[in-house]
């Protein structure tokens, strides 16, 4: 062990201070109880086809899966295996007649649950979090920060990838521990690159960064791109005085999370956001009643700044995760806190965290008004067309739930956010194109998933009915019809399999696990 792990513990620093405050991990995944599998000869027939790239359906079509990956796909009859001596009788033959295929979702902004949690009682385990993640068609999630730990995190990634839990494929990115809020153990360039060497050695895919000192933050992020670390940044309001997103976007920032960072480079008239005059940052509402007021303190959409500002981040190929969902009751709490799932699928911990809370990280509804829902919602739409404005002059955009937090529960906060990007101006195409070839690019892992293609890791949803039609029949408690036969409301669902890494997972099964956890807390509490 080198001396900076010695100081640092190479990614674990956060967990380690979570811990010392009494906050510890959440239980991990040790097993797999659902999910058959993994089939080394799979055969899907006759199906319609959602690539992901952005093409539109088409078949029927063949796809077949060999150890894991696609091998072929062509219209019905034509798709060969790749080993011509594999007999017919080898495979799992699914008949996918008047069903969908698409790829399957990632998660660009994900929390393997969160020690904030644990104010309020013991953590749902990771086996709650995952197995909703995979019954909303989540086969990848980026976890933005390791909370747990990055060694913690490593462990779980591995087992996933060998099929020993129920859970989508991780990406691990460390927090970087230079920020005043939370921990800060680099102080200078030079701890900060043997720190990201560690980081890397010990595995990490990538950095999640807050804010740094300039001089760290740009040497972070030159590294980073050096040894081959992404990263993404949560621009703090601490930190976005001495650069905003555009300034680390020059610097090498691979994404920037939700909105914070975007409305500092559309000042016109001033060069720090306008804080009341009470402000105090460790006010949890302060802190998010202010952050509704930037874009209105900024350039009007459409204005020369705004347009210089959207050329600018495009010149420097950087990607966007609005992460919309987790600020959605920022504009309509009372609609946002009796979504239908909460009762069946919200574990009881989790649901006291969401509760007003002084000094619980985005628990600040102990003076939400009308007042701050109005001007989030101008927030809303000004942020809105900046992301919709800037994917159609050809940025990326990737989809991130941020779950967790402020009544979003894991799995239905991402379809949620497919829902808002559908708001934003995105078509349902467009909005499947970021879920799933876009994220996989952001990630750096687009050659191996994404899409639906030969070669390509078999990451595959099967749907009863086309997703593209109403993304609401893809949460677990689905969509609300009129059975006109029965007079009464049936809840229709379109996401019926998923397929990951060889393994056949039914989402009903999985719900039925999560409710029952659900129900055993409570029972507990």
């Amino acid at each position: 062990m080198t001396e900076m792990q010695k100081i640092c513990a190479a990614g674990d620093e956060f967990a380690i201070m979570f811990a010392e405050a009494g906050l510890p991990a959440l239980k991990p995944a040790t097993e797999r109880y659902r999910g058959q599998g993994p089939y080394r000869y799979i055969k899907l027939t006759n199906a319609r086809v959602i690539d992901g790239t952005g093409a539109p359906p088409w078949g029927p079509a063949d796809l077949i899966i060999e150890n894991g990956r696609i091998t072929g796909l062509a219209k019905a009859g034509k798709a060969k295996p790749q080993d011509p001596s594999v007999a017919l009788a080898d495979y799992l033959v699914i008949d996918c007649s008047g069903k969908f295929l698409t790829p399957g979702f990632i998660d660009c902004h994900a929390h393997i649950g969160a020690p904030f949690h644990a104010k309020n009682g013991p953590q749902p385990s990771a086996d709650y979090v995952y197995k909703l993640w995979l019954a909303h068609g989540v086969t990848t999630i980026r976890e933005t920060g390791c909370f747990n730990g990055l060694s913690w995190t490593l462990e779980q990634q591995a087992a996933a990838e060998e099929n020993r839990i129920d859970a989508p494929r991780i990406l691990a990115y460390a927090p970087f521990p230079a920020t005043t809020d939370y921990v800060k153990s680099l102080h200078t360039p030079e701890q900060t690159v043997a720190w990201l060497e560690d980081v890397k050695n010990a595995g990490a895919d990538g950095i999640k960064f807050f804010g740094a000192p300039p001089s760290i933050m740009k040497a972070a992020l030159e590294k980073c791109a050096q040894i081959g670390l992404r990263s993404c940044c949560h621009h703090a309001q601490l930190a976005v005085g001495r650069m905003n997103a555009l300034q680390t976007a020059g610097w090498g920032l691979t994404s920037t999370e939700h909105s914070y960072g975007i409305p500092e480079t559309l000042l016109e008239d001033q060069t720090l956001q306008a804080f009341p005059t009470d402000y105090d940052y460790g006010d949890e509402y302060l802190r998010f009643s202010a952050a509704g007021q930037t874009f209105t303190q900024a350039a009007q959409p459409g204005s020369a700044k705004w347009q210089s500002v959207l050329a600018g981040f495009l010149e420097k190929g950087h990607t966007f995760v609005p992460t919309f969902n987790v600020y959605d009751a920022n504009r309509d709490l009372m609609r946002t806190r009796r979504a239908d799932w909460h009762e069946r699928f919200t574990d009881p911990t989790l649901w006291a965290y969401f509760q007003p809370q002084r000094g619980g990280h985005g628990a600040y509804w102990y003076r939400w008004s009308t007042t701050n829902e109005i001007e989030w919602r101008e927030t809303f739409r000004r942020w809105m067309r900046f992301v919709n404005d800037y994917k159609n002059l050809g940025g990326r955009i990737g989809v991130g739930s941020d779950s967790g937090f402020m009544f979003q529960t894991y799995g239905f906060g991402f379809v949620r956010e497919l829902e808002l990007l559908q708001e934003a101006g995105f078509s349902p195409l467009e909005v499947l194109r970021a879920a799933t070839a876009w994220g996989a690019e952001l990630l750096g892992v687009g050659d191996d998933t994404g899409t639906l293609e030969i070669g390509k890791r078999a990451d595959i949803l099967i749907h009863n009915t086309n997703p593209l039609t109403d993304f609401k029949l893809l949460y677990g408690t689905g969509a609300m019809r009129l059975n006109d036969d029965s007079k009464s409301v049936d809840w229709d669902r379109s996401l019926e399999t998923v397929i990951r890494n060889g393994v056949i997972f039914n989402p009903a099964e999985l719900l039925e696990d999560v409710e029952a956890m659900v129900s055993a807390a409570r029972e507990v509490a």
